[in-house]
């Protein structure tokens, strides 16, 4: 299926998408990692997602020269299932910290396997089905996702009475009553603790088992909070994730500051020279800044020590456990596991996909050729599949760095090969600096991002378009925000295919005269379908009309099942009324379907030899017999 077409496509020019490889991964590396910090994931597992993607897709996809990596419309998704997963693992018998790491290994692994199906079924194509309008929603929404998941940076960890990240935990069910600082057994109200001011000791042995602090109870010993402390008992908890707290006072001036000094290096290095990359130039200058001036900005060493990543923290520590048995025995392999990730699998596919086909488009039209959907479709699903199994996250096409691509020349296969190689000499060599980079820098990366990527022209354009078309444009932003980019997309297309329909509806009409011999003609204009039916049949006097009558179609198209039904019910109306009606210029798909709906229909059609051609969203071609037969 691949081997000679992907030879023929890896390279024409083996300089330029050699260069553009290594441009582009100079481009990829900053983004991934502050992608990584969007799903709180590790940037090392980020960086190895991005590698084992990224090579795939570029070797074995449908369109040469897109570049694929963990890219921010996946990573979104998984925010909320990492954080439900790793409470999740803290209620096993034996807790597993960074449980949502493993959780998102598997949803990343059914993701590919949901793409490489939409792939053999041939799904790739629908994205042409997409609008315009749809479009600009869509890219709009995914900068607004971003923009927000930004603003959670400027948020640090609260820590609790042992030094640890405070826990947000709601109560569940009573577990214990407490009266008088005594803590009661539920059924037979006997003594089991009392309450001396934090500490919870043993009624028996006297053994403080537990401390009481912020209406939390701590084990002694796991130093974990195992119940809501309330006035009247205490209660069993659901772990909601990471208490946090906005920045205060000098370390939030430092961090709005090294955020803007990166956006203004973003923004004006091009306008000096463009042969440094302006992203990577920021990052290193701001990092600099940050090391030689002593100033206090949390970094990624800091962000990820304090739990800020999930999975793993440094490449040694990958390539220890590249054992997959050791990998994946902390995952249990149970209904309750599917449940839980098939929904962020879903969407996670389905918004990969979206975004990928749409970058292959553009590339479509940047490069005058035509690329394969479904076969880039199933090598997304490989390259997701196996970066889950060996610990990476999940990606798609990323509209960016494929732009950077093909604009410096990187036109084959090679140019994504090399990118891939260069981000995994980086990976193996250099995982050590990636600690010392500021969080403000990679903030300052996603924000210039997010206004690159937000259509400003949308709202130029607003007044000028038609209004189902900016409510669209509008709902698909929205949605996308609430909700995710696949249900955004879904609906978009959706209310875009009911306002098509809803407007075309309304074009049918009909101009009646008498011919001479006292036959009365509809001559019919228009779309006729499903939406237009009601109006249609409104158009006819059926009582009024003389005994002759005769339907002309010729300025009309007749579009599918539920027309020719309306045709047929208008024929047995008239007939049913004793009165005799002709049925003229209709295509011969119309003929075919009316011919096997009812023979008599031979007595009803006039033939022609200006009949139109055209065909009929019902397809004909199921009705094997020819027309001859059918008008005997």
């Amino acid at each position: 299926m691949f081997g000679q077409n992907t030879l023929k496509t890896f390279t024409k020019n083996p300089k330029n998408d050699i260069l553009a490889g290594i441009t582009v991964s100079l481009a990829m590396i900053p983004e991934v990692v502050a992608f990584a910090f969007v799903a709180q994931i590790s940037p090392i597992v980020a960086l190895f997602g991005a590698f084992i993607i990224g090579m795939i897709s570029a070797l074995f996809g449908g369109r040469p020269g897109l570049i694929s990596g963990a890219a921010g419309a996946v990573a979104v998704i998984f925010v909320h299932m990492i954080q439900e997963g790793h409470a999740k693992g803290l209620l096993f018998d034996s807790p597993v910290e960074n449980m949502g790491y493993f959780y998102l290994l598997a949803a990343v692994v059914l993701m590919g396997i949901i793409q490489i199906l939409a792939g053999v079924f041939k799904l790739g194509k629908f994205v042409r089905l997409i609008p315009h309008p749809v479009m600009l929603g869509f890219v709009n929404g995914l900068a607004i996702v971003i923009f927000m998941a930004q603003l959670g940076m400027f948020k640090e960890n609260t820590k609790d009475l042992f030094g640890q990240n405070m826990r947000q935990t709601e109560s569940q069910e009573l577990i214990y009553n407490v009266n008088n600082n005594s803590v009661n057994d539920l059924i037979s109200d006997t003594q089991l603790f009392s309450i001396d001011g934090q500490t919870v000791k043993n009624s028996t042995t006297g053994e403080a088992v537990f401390i009481i602090s912020d209406h939390q109870v701590y084990d002694v010993n796991t130093k974990k909070v195992v119940f809501n402390y309330e006035d009247n008992g205490f209660y069993s908890v659901k772990d909601s994730g990471v208490v946090k707290s906005t920045m205060q006072g000098k370390k939030l001036y430092i961090m709005i500051g090294l955020v803007l000094l990166t956006m203004l290096i973003i923004w004006g290095l091009p306008r000096l020279t463009k042969k440094m990359p302006a992203a990577l130039t920021a990052i290193l200058i701001v990092t600099l800044i940050s090391i030689f001036g002593g100033l206090e900005s949390i970094n990624v060493g800091d962000f990820i020590r304090d739990g800020g990543g999930a999975g793993l923290n440094g490449f040694d520590e990958l390539s220890s456990k590249l054992n997959l048995g050791e990998l994946w025995s902390h995952l249990p392999f149970n209904l309750d596991t599917l449940k839980f990730i098939a929904p962020y699998a879903f969407l996670a596919a389905s918004v990969g996909l979206i975004e990928t086909l749409m970058t292959m488009n553009l590339v479509d039209e940047l490069t005058d050729t035509r690329g394969d959907g479904n076969r880039e479709c199933v090598a997304q699903g490989a390259g997701n599949m196996v970066s889950g199994i060996f610990g990476g996250t999940g990606g798609c096409g990323m509209i960016g760095q494929t732009v950077i691509n093909i604009n410096a020349g990187g036109r084959g296969r090679l140019s994504g090969v090399m990118m891939a190689v260069t981000l995994l000499t980086f990976i193996l060599f250099a995982d050590k600096y990636i600690e010392q980079v500021p969080i403000a820098a990679l903030v300052g990366v996603m924000f210039m991002m997010v206004i690159e990527t937000f259509a400003w022209s949308s709202f130029r354009i607003m007044k000028k378009i038609p209004v189902s078309d900016a409510v669209v444009l509008v709902i698909v932003s929205v949605v996308t925000v609430i909700f995710d980019l696949a249900i955004a997309v879904f609906v978009g297309v959706i209310i875009s295919a009911l306002a098509f329909a809803w407007e075309n509806a309304k074009k049918i009409r009909a101009r009646k005269r008498i011919q001479n011999d006292g036959t009365k003609t509809y001559e019919i204009w228009g779309p006729l379908f499903f939406g237009s039916i009601t109006a249609f049949n409104e158009k006819f006097d059926i009582k009024n009309d003389p005994d002759n009558v005769e339907i002309d179609f010729v300025e009309a198209r007749v579009s599918d099942h539920s027309a020719i039904e309306a045709i047929f019910i208008i024929v047995e109306k008239y007939q049913a009324e004793g009165k005799t009606i002709r049925l003229k210029h209709l295509s011969e798909d119309c003929k075919i379907l009316l011919y096997k709906a009812n023979p008599k229909f031979k007595d009803v059609i006039v033939e022609a030899i200006d009949d139109p051609r055209y065909h009929l969203a019902a397809n004909p071609e199921k009705f094997t017999k020819p027309l001859s037969e059918y008008n005997v």
